[in-house]
């Protein structure tokens, strides 16, 4: 994903925790500066979407929360057709599925893009291999820890005061003394502020 992360978030109207804890203090640009960025974004005001504009805005809501672009999204929609169940319900899935999603909903890192930077470093292993890919597709089964010995590890000690009131999705558990999640289950009942059905509507056109 190319740009500033916090100006995409404004340009879309939409709060999609990019930024990790930035997003949740006054220092957010949302916050700051909550109307379109550009020097007439102050002014001008969010017309009413054509289906086409709506269906484009939530495909981009998918790419820049999940740090993906359009090509990884239509893979991953076409993955989704192809499987068993509601098309929509299967895209989350598959993108929730991700690892870095994963490294980030454990709570190992405090946004998707610094879970991706973590794992493109060598500073992830899935059951004890690296990893070096951010869309790599994890298995119930599958268990998740920082690398012996990385440097990151300093910076992921440092999220256990954070986790120490943190709950991961119920299809993760982690070990918040050992820093070390497992994946119990395929994603499940993800309360999505997305409309995943527009997305699919768009790419079956």
């Amino acid at each position: 994903m190319i740009g500033p992360k916090e100006k995409k978030e404004r340009a879309l109207g939409e709060r999609l925790n990019l930024k990790g804890e930035r997003c949740s203090s006054p220092k957010c640009a949302a916050v700051r500066k909550p109307y379109r960025p550009g020097a007439h974004g102050h002014s001008r005001r969010r017309g009413t979407l054509s289906e086409f504009g709506v269906q484009l805005k939530e495909k981009q809501k998918f790419k820049v929360s999940y740090g993906i672009d359009e090509r990884n999204l239509r893979q991953i929609f076409l993955k989704a057709r192809k499987a068993k169940g509601s098309s929509a319900a299967k895209l989350v899935e598959f993108l929730e599925s991700r690892l870095d999603n994963v490294v980030y909903r454990l709570g190992l890192a405090p946004s998707r893009g610094a879970a991706r930077q973590l794992i493109v470093h060598g500073h992830i292993l899935v059951n004890k291999q690296r990893v070096r890919s951010p869309g790599f597709m994890v298995k119930a089964g599958n268990i998740i820890s920082p690398r012996g010995g990385s440097e990151s590890k300093l910076a992921i000690e440092k999220r256990k005061e954070a986790l120490k009131k943190y709950e991961p999705p119920e299809w993760l558990h982690l070990d918040k003394e050992k820093l070390e999640g497992r994946v119990l289950s395929p994603p499940k009942e993800i309360a999505s502020p997305f409309e995943a059905n527009l997305v699919v509507e768009s790419f079956s056109k």
